[in-house]
């Protein structure tokens, strides 16, 4: 008989989560603020962005919407990061991205305050992660890494595969692994063997936005498999890097796609508007 994954379902790790955070605003004279900067008319960024308020409603945490039309410029967008930044009753920032083509959303998210940037993409906050100090880290690796814990509290001495290197999870990612005593190997487009490497994983991250690239046979029996891909087929379904119907029947964890990763994002937010809140 084939052993099926334990499913680490995301729903109800997020809603655990916002249930915490929603005890501890009620107990506050003044709820955490959060304000988001949407730019355009994507209809992906509309549907993050519904989600999100519906979680500070849920987490209580204020809402403060900014919508601007997709005819923005920088100087417009920078003008609001300025006055968002000097707003105390403002504790976080987030900017939606992507951005409209033309807008240089990284320099607009480096003139974020590292105060607020709850996304944790500023300079000061990398660099704060990087070196192990206490900060605000980007909350998909952030809600990857609870879901992680979830199956495997303690994680010294395993050795966890990052498929994926940018500065929005692949390198965080990795960062947070290493400081839970993790062996980290960091992996990507040019790595010779990918398959190969994947199979000697305890913990297999897949980041890279390629539909069902992760094979069953890439991984090793029983492993955590944390699938942060989500890619919409030509059918319009959504699936994840892993193929999990292959995948299933060999880790010993793994994530759906959607519900695995994506509300543990939303979560995370919260979680950092608090923190940002309570470091003033």
């Amino acid at each position: 008989m084939t052993q099926t994954a334990q499913i680490i379902d995301g729903k109800t790790v997020s809603a655990r989560l916002l249930e915490t955070i929603a005890t501890q605003t009620a107990a506050m004279s003044t709820p955490p603020g959060l304000a988001v900067i949407l730019v355009g008319d994507d209809p992906a960024s509309h549907v993050y962005v519904a989600n999100k308020i519906k979680a500070c409603a849920k987490a209580g945490i204020r809402s403060i919407e900014h919508r601007l039309p997709t005819t923005a410029t920088e100087g417009e967008i920078a003008n609001m990061i300025t006055t968002l930044n000097t707003d105390t009753s403002v504790d976080g920032i987030l900017l939606q991205l992507p951005l409209p083509k033309g807008l240089d959303s990284d320099k607009l998210v480096q003139m974020i305050a590292p105060a607020k940037d709850v996304d944790g993409l500023t300079i000061p906050n990398i660099g704060k992660l990087v070196a192990g100090i206490d900060g605000l880290v980007p909350c998909t690796p952030q809600g990857s890494l609870i879901l992680i814990k979830e199956v495997m509290p303690d994680l010294t001495g395993k050795h966890a595969v990052v498929i994926g290197r940018s500065l929005l999870f692949g390198k965080p990612m990795a960062q947070l692994l290493l400081a839970e005593n993790a062996t980290v190997t960091t992996a990507h487009s040019k790595t010779s063997d990918l398959a190969g490497l994947c199979k000697t994983a305890d913990i297999l991250v897949a980041a890279v936005g390629r539909p069902k690239m992760v094979k069953g046979d890439w991984i090793k029996k029983g492993a955590i498999v944390i699938d942060v891909g989500i890619n919409r087929l030509e059918d319009g379904k959504l699936c994840g890097d892993v193929d999990f119907e292959e995948a299933k029947n060999i880790a010993g964890a793994i994530t759906p796609v959607p519900g695995g990763v994506g509300p543990m994002t939303i979560a995370c937010l919260m979680v950092n508007t608090l923190k940002a809140n309570r470091s003033k």
